[in-house]
């Protein structure tokens, strides 16, 4: 009973931290972020276990953790606002081409990661062709590009718009 007690206090424990600690921290994972949650994950071993080592004490850890994230996922389902506090919101960092300073310096994300999403997902070359930056509650970060300013694509406009891409 002492480990399931120990499993869920560690559970809300690094809940709490990982949410302290922001998405983009899991986001974009460095070399060393990867030491430091393994470094995490053998502490955590440590303190779950404590002397007990046996494998009747490591499966009850286990069921108790899957079972305090199965009941938080039918919880957050049931009542979505605690998935917000959980899981996080989305939060728009650029609004037409234009940075928001307070929520990128929020999220601790660089007007140079906006850009290489912006360039991996969309092809755009400069914050001015973002019409919004979204960090997701995974850490990715959407972009939504502006309008190019083609024609509209109906029939009744006339002839093809794209017949004007070509060279004359």
């Amino acid at each position: 009973m002492d480990s399931m007690l120990r499993g869920v206090i560690l559970y809300f424990i690094l809940l709490v931290i990982l949410r302290v600690s922001g998405r983009r921290t899991l986001g974009q994972m460095t070399t060393f972020d990867f030491v430091l949650l393994l470094i995490i994950a053998e502490t955590t071993q440590q303190a779950l276990l404590g002397e007990d080592f046996s494998l009747t004490n490591a499966g009850l850890l286990i069921v108790t953790l899957i079972g305090i994230d199965i009941g938080l996922s039918l919880l957050r389902e049931r009542w979505p606002r605690l998935n917000g506090l959980i899981e996080g919101l989305p939060l728009i960092l650029v609004e037409d081409g234009r940075p928001i300073k307070e929520r990128v310096d929020q999220s601790r994300v660089g007007e140079e990661d906006i850009l290489a999403a912006a360039r991996e997902s969309q092809g755009i070359e400069r914050m001015e062709q973002i019409k919004y930056a979204v960090l997701e509650h995974n850490g990715g970060i959407s972009i939504i590009p502006k309008e190019k300013g083609w024609p509209s694509s109906r029939s009744d406009d006339g002839p093809n718009p794209t017949s004007r891409l070509v060279p004359e």
